[in-house]
Formats: C-alpha cells, sequence, structure tokens
C-alpha cells in the first residue's frame, strides 16, 4: 500500500516521464525517415514551380501508356518528362494569361475531326451537332469514356497553347541589319598567316605528374562540366549456368534410347510397355513423335540440299528414306532426324487463284456473310465451270477477294518453295502443271491452277527430334551454391582475391542512377539498382541476384552523392585536360623569342602557311579547329607576330601576312533574313531547355517508383 501511496503522489511526474519518451520515440523515427520532415511525400512524384504531380495521376497515365516495346521504368520516364512538360508550359501560359476560349476549341476540334465519319452529315461535311451529340452521349452513358474525351480536349488545348507561346516568341526573335553587317564580316573579312604548331603529343604523357589535389582543383574551377546526380559504382561476378559435359552426355544418350526404342515394366498394367523406336517408327507416325518428343515441333515441308544447315548437310543425301542420323550437335541443341520422303520438286512454280473467304477466315471483310460450308460450295461449283472451259477463269474473278491478283487476272508470278501458306505451297508444288483444285488454308478456300514449273530439284522430307543443351537441376543447384558460397567467403577486403580464386572475372559498372534499371552485360536489373540506392546498403557491401542463365554477385564500390563528381570518376576526363594545360605551360615558357622562325627551329617545327582564314569558321588548314588562335590573329596587325597561344592541339606561335576586309555592301538584309532564320531555329530546339532550367523542379521518382 505504501508503493502505491508513493505512485499517486507521482502521478504528474509519471505522465510527464511517459510523455517524454513516446516524444523522443516519434522524433528518433522522423530523424530515420527523412522523407518525413525533409522531403515530399511519398505520394507525389515530383514537383514543378509549385505544382505537385500525384502518384496516383502519374502512375495511372502510365498504366494508360503500357506496351510491350517498352519497359515500365522507360514508360514512367516517359510521361515523367512529358508530365514536366506540360507543367513549365502552363507556369508561361498562367503568367501571360494564355488560355483557350470555346469559340477556339471549336475551331481546333473541327480541325482535328473534319476527316472522322462519324461526325460528317449526308453531304459529307463537318457537322458539330453530331458532335454535340457524341459528348453528351458519352457524359450520360459512360463516365470512362467522357473522361478520355476530356483528357483528348486537354490535349489538343495544351497543343495548341503551346504553338501559341512559341509563335509568340518566335514574333519578338528578330535580327537587325547591324547583326546581318556583323555576321557579313565575320565571313568576309580574312588573314593569311604563318604559323607554327608545337603539337601536345611531343611531350609524352608519362613525363607530366598529374595528382588527386591536380583533378580536385580543376573539377573544383570546371564545376559546371563535372555537376552529377547521386550515383552509385559496382562492380559484379557472373555465375552461368551452363550445361555441364555430364549434361550433354545424358542428352546424347537419351535420344539414342529413343532410335532405338525401349521396353519398360508398368507396374499398373503389370506388363512391359514398348515404345516403338524412331528409327523402327511409320512414316505416318513420324509427326506424332516428334511433337511428343522434340523441343521444335515437326515440319511437314520438304526442304532443298541448299537449305540444309550444319553437319546434316553432308549426310542427308546418304541416307536411305527411314533412315535415321544422329545425335549430332547443332548450335545449342543435338538432334536426330530421319528421312521421311524423298522427291523431285520445282525450285519456283507460277499459278493463279481464286480466292473465296468465309466468316472467320483471314481474308474475310466486313461484307463477308458466307459460311465455311457455303464457300466450299461455291468454290467447287467455280472449279466445276472452270475445268469445262478454263476461259471463264478471268471472268470468274469478281468472286475473289484477292484484289491485288485480280489486277494481274488472279497470276501469282513465280513464288519460291516458302513463300506461300503450307497448304497452298504443297498443292503447287506437289502437283504437276496444269492440275486445278479447290486449297484450304486460313485465308478461304483458293480455286487453284498450276500454271508453270521449272527447276525440279532433289526435295527431302525431313522429322527431326530437337532437344535444346540446358542444364540439368544438379547443374543449376551446384552453380547457386558456387554464388551462395562467393557470397559467405568475400568481405568487403577479398572480392578480387576470391574473384581471382575462382577463375571469374570482374565486370566494374560505374555512374548508375537511382532511376537507371539497365546493368551492362546482364540487362535489366532494376532490383539491383534500388538494392545499391538502399540507405542500408554500404560501399563494400555483397548481394547475389538471379539473372537470365544464372547468377551475379555485386559489390557496391562507390556511393556518390548529388553534386561534383568524384576524384577517381573525373578522372577519365579531367587528367586529359590537366595535361595538356601542363604541356601548353612548359611549351610557353621555352618560347623565349619573338621570331616565329627562331621558335619554330628551337622546337624542332616548320613554319607552315594559312590563307583565307575567317571568323565564322576559324578553321586553320594542317591544324585543325583553333577559334582562340585565329582570334588572336584576327587581333593583330598586319606583319605582326603573336606570342605563344595554348590552342586545342598545341602551342602556336602566329604572324599575319595579310589581311583583307569584307566587300562593303549596300544592303544587309540577307544576311539579317540568316540570322534571323538561325534565331528561329533556335527558339525550336532550345526554347523549352531553357525554360526546364530555369525552373524549379523537385523530382522524386527515386522514392515513389519501385
Amino acid at each position: 500500500m505504501a508503493i502505491l501511496n508513493k505512485i499517486r503522489q507521482k502521478t504528474v511526474v509519471l505522465i510527464l516521464v511517459i510523455a517524454l519518451a513516446l516524444f523522443a520515440f516519434v522524433l528518433s523515427s522522423l530523424f530515420d525517415n527523412q522523407n518525413a520532415l525533409f522531403s515530399k511525400s511519398p505520394n507525389v512524384v515530383a514537383t514543378i514551380n509549385g505544382k505537385d504531380i500525384s502518384r496516383q495521376e502519374f502512375m495511372a497515365r502510365v498504366e494508360a501508356q503500357q506496351n510491350p516495346n517498352a519497359t515500365t521504368t522507360q514508360i514512367m520516364n516517359q510521361v515523367y518528362e512529358a508530365e514536366v512538360r506540360q507543367a513549365v508550359m502552363e507556369t508561361q501560359f498562367e503568367k501571360l494569361g494564355l488560355n483557350v476560349g470555346r469559340q477556339q476549341m471549336r475551331d481546333l476540334l473541327r480541325a482535328n475531326l473534319q476527316s472522322s465519319p462519324q461526325f460528317l452529315n449526308e453531304d459529307g461535311l463537318y457537322d458539330e451537332s453530331k458532335l454535340n451529340a457524341y459528348i453528351a452521349n458519352l457524359k450520360e452513358t459512360s463516365p470512362e469514356a467522357y473522361a478520355q474525351w476530356v483528357n483528348y480536349e486537354d490535349n489538343i488545348s495544351s497543343g495548341a497553347l503551346q504553338q501559341t507561346y512559341f509563335n509568340l516568341v518566335k514574333a519578338g526573335t528578330t535580327a537587325t541589319l547591324a547583326e546581318g553587317a556583323l555576321e557579313h564580316k565575320l565571313e568576309g573579312d580574312k588573314v593569311d598567316i604563318k604559323f607554327v604548331q608545337v603539337p601536345y603529343t611531343s611531350i609524352s604523357d608519362s613525363s607530366i605528374e598529374v595528382s588527386k589535389a591536380d583533378i580536385k582543383s580543376y573539377v573544383e574551377k570546371h564545376s559546371k562540366q563535372y555537376e552529377v546526380e547521386a550515383s552509385r559504382s559496382l562492380q559484379y561476378v557472373k555465375f552461368d549456368e551452363v550445361a555441364s559435359l555430364e549434361d550433354e552426355t545424358i542428352i546424347q544418350e537419351d535420344l539414342i534410347k529413343l532410335i532405338r526404342g525401349s521396353v519398360s515394366y508398368n507396374a499398373d498394367t503389370k506388363k512391359n510397355d514398348t515404345v516403338v523406336g524412331f528409327a523402327n517408327l511409320s512414316d505416318a507416325k513420324a509427326e506424332v513423335f516428334v511433337n511428343e518428343n522434340s523441343d521444335v515441333k515437326y515440319n511437314s515441308g520438304f526442304v532443298f540440299e541448299s537449305a540444309i544447315a550444319g553437319t546434316l548437310k553432308d549426310s542427308i543425301s546418304k541416307l536411305n528414306v527411314g533412315d535415321v542420323y544422329g545425335p549430332y550437335k547443332d548450335g545449342k541443341a543435338f538432334k536426330i532426324t530421319k528421312l521421311v520422303a524423298q522427291t523431285k520438286l520445282p525450285d519456283s512454280v507460277k499459278a493463279r487463284h481464286i480466292l473465296i473467304p468465309f466468316v472467320g477466315s483471314r481474308a474475310a471483310a466486313p461484307e463477308t456473310v458466307q459460311t465455311e460450308e457455303q464457300a466450299k460450295k461455291t468454290s467447287d461449283s467455280l472449279l466445276a465451270v472452270i475445268k469445262a472451259d478454263r476461259s471463264k477463269f478471268v471472268d470468274l474473278l469478281d468472286f475473289s477477294i484477292d484484289k491485288v491478283s485480280n489486277e494481274e487476272e488472279g497470276v501469282l508470278d513465280w513464288y519460291t518453295y516458302n513463300t506461300m501458306t503450307p497448304a497452298f505451297r504443297d498443292y503447287t508444288f506437289e502437283n504437276k502443271k496444269g492440275d486445278m483444285g479447290v486449297v484450304k488454308t486460313d485465308f478461304g478456300f483458293h480455286v487453284v491452277e498450276i500454271l508453270d514449273q521449272k527447276n525440279q530439284k532433289t526435295a527431302y522430307k525431313l522429322a527431326t527430334v530437337v532437344r535444346n543443351i540446358e542444364p540439368s537441376v544438379e547443374t543449376e543447384d551446384k552453380v547457386f551454391r558456387e554464388a551462395s558460397n562467393f557470397v559467405v567467403n568475400t568481405n568487403d577486403k577479398n572480392f578480387q582475391e576470391m574473384a581471382n580464386t575462382n577463375s571469374l572475372a570482374i565486370f566494374p559498372v560505374t555512374g548508375v542512377g537511382v532511376l537507371d534499371e539497365n546493368i551492362p552485360g546482364v540487362g535489366n536489373q532494376r532490383e539491383i539498382v534500388r538494392w545499391a540506392f538502399e540507405k542500408s546498403s554500404s560501399v563494400g557491401d555483397i548481394k547475389r541476384f538471379p539473372v537470365t542463365g544464372g547468377y551475379v554477385v555485386v559489390q557496391v564500390t562507390a556511393k556518390n552523392d548529388k553534386g561534383l563528381l568524384n576524384v577517381e570518376e573525373a578522372s577519365v576526363t579531367a587528367v586529359p585536360a590537366i595535361r595538356k594545360e601542363k604541356k601548353a605551360k612548359l611549351i610557353k615558357e621555352r618560347a623565349k623569342t619573338s621570331s616565329i622562325e627562331d621558335f619554330a627551329a628551337s622546337e624542332g617545327q616548320t613554319v607552315k602557311t594559312a590563307s583565307a582564314i575567317n571568323m565564322k569558321n576559324p578553321t586553320i588548314a594542317g591544324a585543325g579547329k583553333e577559334p582562340l588562335v585565329v582570334g588572336t590573329a584576327f587581333g593583330l596587325k598586319e606583319g605582326a607576330t603573336s606570342k605563344a597561344i595554348a590552342g586545342e592541339k598545341g602551342v602556336y606561335m602566329v604572324q599575319v601576312t595579310k589581311k583583307q576586309d569584307a566587300v562593303k555592301l549596300d544592303n544587309y538584309q540577307s544576311y539579317s533574313n540568316q540570322v534571323g532564320e538561325q534565331k528561329l531555329n533556335a527558339v525550336n530546339t532550345r526554347l523549352f531547355s531553357a525554360l526546364k532550367d530555369a525552373a524549379e523542379i523537385e523530382d522524386n521518382r527515386a522514392n515513389t517508383i519501385q
């Protein structure tokens, strides 16, 4: 009781302690989840100029644009760019007060729908009342369809506003006569020079030391060039699930059993079951046998020797009908092949046909009403008429739906064996010139006449059982264990050592972005990217991932935050640039003379000449594009010599031998027009990019897209 009394006396203190504990718990969870404190809600994909793009709306648009030719991430990125464009442009529309009025919307719809049959009247003219009735019907009967229509109108409206905005900018984009005169001057002013070039390659790279401090300083000096988004660097080894020699031997042994056949005891019937071997199988059962035992379905067509590939080509002509060849290896499969039949066939045929479709056939048109049975009767009737009088064939082409061949009197001119659908091919190649008949295909019924055949050649009908060379379950388990053991036995210090021990190549990957999905060498691996960017992932972490055909074990080798590229990765481009700067400094320090000839002699170079150089295209013949050198030359007086100039490909000294001013014109309008055209083109290609760069965009896709 004494304890209870003390607790009652301290009730207020106890409540305060509990409250503080709860507050500390909530606060710590907020700091652990930085999104909750400092970032947008995961339900916001991005914020552009203060406008939030909700995850729900965003994913609905992604879902609407799904297609088999793009990954979900690719579609998400496309939708994101479209949303950014829309939001950036809407900001401009609002500033200028641009909008699409009711009458303008009517005009836009007329322009877009005036060729749509459902909105035309009896005279073939656009009828706005039909459109109004259509929209009213959508609104009453289908909210989803009406929402799609509203979205369609929004897209038309947005497109019109963007065009208006661009036109307004273009209207204010002009070029003055002074700009035209400058353009003419840049093209027309010419200088002739003598020059000496000391190429940077004259100093070996190995003699120039570049330190990490040099690189860091260069990156900071050229920060704009080296600004990057957050990225990760990885390295991985591959464990490929490849069939072993034992696996291949088992496949071959299975095929040999198929050739010979087998006898096995059936416990249910208490009798022996006999499986007839491929070698003793009748030709009529070859198709069923192949389809039951092969990874590739039976092909009922004939093949010419020229079309037979691989090791079979040299052996097929030596087989007798019924013989089996194999097992033999062909690419990534083992095969056994039975010669089912051998005959003579033409290599090309000329025929004509009348095609009668039926409801459900591939050639059926909206006006097709005949059933399959009715179409067969029609075809048989036409065949009877033509057999009685072949001259009637052309007269009966009105029955044919093949309008292309109808233009050629129904003739299908000289086609090769595999050009036509199988049933049509078999009839026209396996029968004789002059034969006529009715052939059913997926397209309908064909009334066929074989007009001619040429180049009779030996053809073979082959039945081939194909077994793809694939790893067994035992091999797959072995590869899984090897990949797992690599992870267990490897830490952040000995990845290279373990790879060498297991004779595995290491594949480095740099610059992986948070929204990337492709890992070079293993394809679409979004899961790896997500793992590398998880807060819990640290440099040195290792993990196994399943990939097509095996596994990869991946290690995080670097985590680069948004900002400037780190020294190691920046060195790829920074080191050559720093070497060039240091080489230029060395060469310029050696240039103690003001004589171009003395400079050439001291550097072991020759004096060269270049004529008619202009500022519009600052290129020196024999040296390439050198804007700084050309600009220096134009700043010199005739006969003057420059100091040493650090150019793109070397250090130069130039002497102006002749200067020629551009011919003065009475009017510079044509050049002004050229400049104006260049500006208009820049509006089309660069305006949106400039607006996007100036916009405030908070990209939150990394937190919302998995």
